[in-house]
């Protein structure tokens, strides 16, 4: 038993801890297999090279999944509670990354569903010390969700402008221009017209039409800053609410939790021991 509690904790040590060596190594080799699997899923979808190296690049495929398939497996091994790592984002992100590429490889069908292991690649922020850049992340989404209520309504708001701009387009030009043939279409040229993206395929051709689109082309300007303020007035107020602190990438063996502050000896979550 204790023979098997020092391998797990030397397993431990390697996959989850990107602060030793061992484990910095593990993880930078990880992130290798994982370019040059989706190096290989992209390869194959270039018809002559499958047709001259299509069995090499499978048994390629097959070795990486088997890599990915232990490493996968050890991480369950080596936790005393590995639900928490099946149900943590990493985890959750690995079972997508793994589980279809197995499926794939076994019935068949196209590879291109094999490219959702570059999801993996979100590890680097954690190997090269860029936690804080997921914390900054962190903020962004806390500020959207604060702000949800608010883009709520512009988003109605807008819903409201465009039907009454493409209703407005339609009554202009639908007897002169097959293009506002209905006012769903006239719509659809609103919307396109509001948010500046005009992909051209459709636009008024009398003088009136022109002036209303004009209109809304510069209304779009307009109206495209306020969620931007929205969301920035929440970032604002959230960062300066936020405490500034310095933290590692050391995680907690028993929640998964990482992000602690350097002289932390037990989790913030759990209390568990670091």
């Amino acid at each position: 038993m204790m023979k098997n509690e020092g391998l797990k904790k030397k397993i431990y040590n390697i996959i989850f801890e990107a602060e030793t060596p061992a484990g910095r190594l593990f993880d930078l080799s990880l992130l290798v297999m994982i370019l040059l699997s989706i190096l290989v899923v992209m390869l194959e979808t270039v018809s002559q090279i499958k047709l001259n190296y299509g069995n090499e690049l499978v048994i390629l495929e097959w070795i990486f999944l088997t890599v990915f398939l232990i490493e996968y497996l050890l991480r369950i091994y080596c936790l005393p509670k590995p639900m928490n790592y099946i149900l943590s984002t990493y985890g959750i992100i690995d079972f997508i990354a793994l589980i279809p590429a197995i499926l794939l490889l076994v019935l068949g069908g196209s590879n291109s569903l094999l490219i959702l292991r570059a999801l993996r690649l979100l590890r680097i922020f954690r190997i090269f010390k860029l936690s804080k850049y997921l914390r900054q992340g962190e903020l962004i989404m806390n500020a959207l969700k604060a702000s949800r209520e608010k883009i709520f309504v512009f988003v109605i708001f807008v819903l409201i402008l465009v039907s009454i701009f493409g209703s407005l387009i339609y009554v202009v030009e639908g007897d002169v221009n097959e293009a506002f043939d209905s006012i769903p279409r006239s719509i659809y040229w609103a919307i396109v017209t509001l948010t500046t993206v005009g992909y051209g395929d459709i636009s008024p051709i009398t003088p009136l039409g022109q002036v209303l689109a004009s209109v809304i082309m510069i209304s779009g300007y307009a109206i495209l800053a306020v969620p931007t303020g929205i969301v920035t007035g929440e970032i604002i107020s959230a960062s300066s609410q936020k405490k500034s602190t310095t933290h590692n990438t050391n995680r907690c063996p028993s929640c998964l939790l990482e992000g602690h502050e350097e002289d932390a000896i037990h989790c913030r979550r759990c209390g568990e021991k670091l």
